[in-house]
Formats: C-alpha cells, structure tokens, sequence
C-alpha cells in the first residue's frame, strides 16, 4: 500500500505568499498536488500545514526542517499505519508525468531533476532520522544516496514553482480549452 504525501512545509519565501494557495487552471496548487497522489495512492496526507484538502501532518521533528522534515512525518505515517511506501512530491507538482509509479518503481527512486518527488520504503524512517539528527547536510538527494535510491532521469521537464512569474509562466504555457 501506497501512502501519498505533499509536502507543503514551506515558507513560500520566494513567492512572497502562500504558494501552496496559488491557483492554476482555477484549482489551488496544493488540491492539484493532493488530486494527482490520490490516483496512485490509498490515502494522501499533506505535510506541514494545519489545514489542507487531505489530512494533515506536521513536520517531523520539527517544523523548519525542509522536505526531508515532511517526508520524515510522512515515512512515520506510513510505518504508523502499515504502508508499504510513501510516494511524495511538493505542494507545487502541477504536472507529473501520468506513470510516475512506473517510472520510479522498485523503491527507493526518486526524480534526479526534483528529488522531492520520489517514492520511498516506510522502512526508511530511521535512516532519515539518524539523517535529520545528524550535523550532515539535510538534503533530499543526500537522503536519496544514504538509502541508496535510483535517480531517474525523464525527457519532460518537470515544472518547479517558485516566485509568482513561474506560475505566470506556466499559465501562459498551457494550452486553451474550448
């Protein structure tokens, strides 16, 4: 069983709001996220916020901690929970290639371009932990290595929204509907 997580941690710093309440195609971004996890996964939670389409977590163990603190609620979760993997991305994933299980699958893999988005073994929540307790780096390609994770190169561009002219950006990229 697959257990989703969006990781909506952040502080949108860049964006200069609330990212993860940015709309695209008239849906937020974080509903977006949660929509497409939900096609993949038993239940999908978001991470790091109080309120949320989906049931929510905070960071783990401590807000601040960036995705590898959303990921490392999310991995509790699902050994919590009896889940199998938790298969993530970022509260800002508007497009994700339709087999993104396929292509990620065995796990651990994650995508080389965005590590965030990944599929990981609940097992794997100690070795974030010792990670996360640790003086090393905190990075999600870090991690990714230490559990000795595939990275998975794709041909598409997988969009990364970070300030307002991204989103901008990707609206005036997509294409019309009649």
């Amino acid at each position: 069983m697959i257990l989703g997580a969006v990781l909506a941690g952040g502080l949108s710093s860049r964006f200069g709001s609330d990212k993860a309440l940015a709309e695209f195609g008239g849906h937020t971004l974080i509903a977006l996220a949660v929509d497409m996890l939900s096609g993949w996964s038993e239940k999908v939670v978001v991470v790091g916020r109080e309120t949320a389409p989906a049931p929510t977590l905070p960071d783990w163990p401590r807000p601040g901690m960036g995705p590898l603190g959303g990921l490392a609620a999310a991995l509790h979760a699902a050994r919590d929970e009896d889940y199998e993997f938790v298969l993530s991305c970022g509260v800002d994933a508007v497009s994700l290639p339709p087999d993104l299980p396929a292509l990620l699958g065995p796990a651990p893999a994650c995508l080389a371009q965005q590590p965030v988005i990944g599929i990981w073994p609940a097992s794997a929540w100690e070795a974030l932990e010792d990670l996360l307790r640790s003086d090393e780096r905190h990075a999600m390609r870090g991690f990714a290595e230490r559990i000795g994770a595939r990275l998975v190169e794709i041909p598409e561009t997988i969009a990364n929204v970070n300030t307002p002219g991204d989103l901008a950006a990707l609206q005036a990229a997509r294409p019309a509907r009649d």
